[in-house]
Parts: C-alpha cells; structure tokens; sequence
C-alpha cells in the first residue's frame, strides 16, 4: 500500500514539473527510505520528498489511531540558482521522517527547527511551512489526500519571532523589507 502512494506522488509530480528529476534516497533507522527529488526549471530548483506520505501522520499519544486516515504530506523547497545546495537533501529527508520518528504532524503555519545548518554553508536551520501550489494527490478512500507543504528556510532569529509573534508576523517583516525567501543566501529578516 505504501508502495501505491508513492507511486502515485511520483506520477503526480511527472506529470506536473514534466522534466527528470535527480534522486537521492536517505534512510534511516527503523524507517521506510525517503527519497528527495531535485527539479531544475531555469534558474530555479525545486526539492521534494517523496516517502513522507507513506502513512498518515497521528498524534503519538493516541493509542487507537487508524492506519489508514490522518493527513498525509510531502514537503517542498523552493530556491534560485540551479547549483547543488550540499546536504539540503539529507536535511529535507530528516525533516520528512520527523512524522514516523517524532510523532510530528506537519502542517501549514508549523515551524520545524532542526538547530543545525539546512545546507553546508545555510544561515537557516529551521522551516516555517505553508501550502505549496503542487497541489495534492488524491488517495483512494478512506485514506486522506497527500498535500504538498512548501518548507521556507528560516533563520534561527527569525524562528524565535515565529514562536513569539506568529507565522504572519514573519511574512509581513519578509513583505515590508523585501526579503526574497527562495535566495539561498539570502540575509535574515531585522525583527
């Protein structure tokens, strides 16, 4: 069954970007492997995961939770410049992991921090998502649909105003001083 979903994400995403993606495959301990695709488009590259979904997410105190409903989603980052962000793959692949190791349950507006550095090099080490427009992939009931969240690098001053004043806040400092959040050197928001 796991198989099918995947399957399904990688059609999705085929017929969605139509180009070949490069793949990596991370795995961990005691975890189904997690694949990260790269995408180049020009100047830009898009990153997504595909393994997340496997299982829907559910909060790891509920005893009786089913195996076949809860949210499902992949996650995505989008950045300028078609070169290699060194690491971002494994870094990405541990963040899609986070459902099946941690309990987390990604979702819009959630801020996962990772307090280590999202590519060699990265300001950033944390993510602040929201909904992506890859859209989502329909699942056979009664299994929920696979949605795509969009996984915005952030600083780690710029996570602490997230949990001080809010996911909005952070976009409207972004707006007000022009910050172009897909530039991969981009300098943290002055909060």
């Amino acid at each position: 069954m796991s198989d099918e979903v995947t399957g399904r994400i990688d059609d999705h995403l085929a017929a969605t970007l139509a180009s070949a993606p490069q793949r990596a495959s991370v795995t961990f301990l005691g975890v189904e492997p997690i694949d990260v695709l790269r995408f180049v488009s020009g100047d830009d590259v898009l990153y997504v995961t595909v393994g997340c979904s496997r299982h829907p997410m559910a909060d790891p105190t509920d005893l009786h939770a089913d195996p076949l409903r809860g949210p499902r989603a992949e996650l995505v980052v989008r950045m300028h410049g078609s070169t290699a962000l060194p690491g971002l793959h494994r870094r990405m692949a541990t963040l899609a992991a986070a459902p099946a190791v941690e309990g987390l349950v990604l979702d819009v507006d959630a801020l996962v921090d990772l307090s280590e550095q999202l590519w060699d090099g990265a300001m950033c080490t944390a993510v602040l998502l929201e909904a992506d427009d890859l859209g989502e992939v329909t699942l056979d009931a009664p299994r929920e649909p696979v949605r795509f969240l969009r996984a915005v690098p952030i600083t780690a001053n710029e996570a602490a105003w997230v949990r001080l004043k809010g996911a909005d806040a952070l976009r409207g400092a972004w707006r007000e001083a022009g910050i172009d959040v897909m530039s991969p050197d981009r300098a943290g928001a002055t909060l």
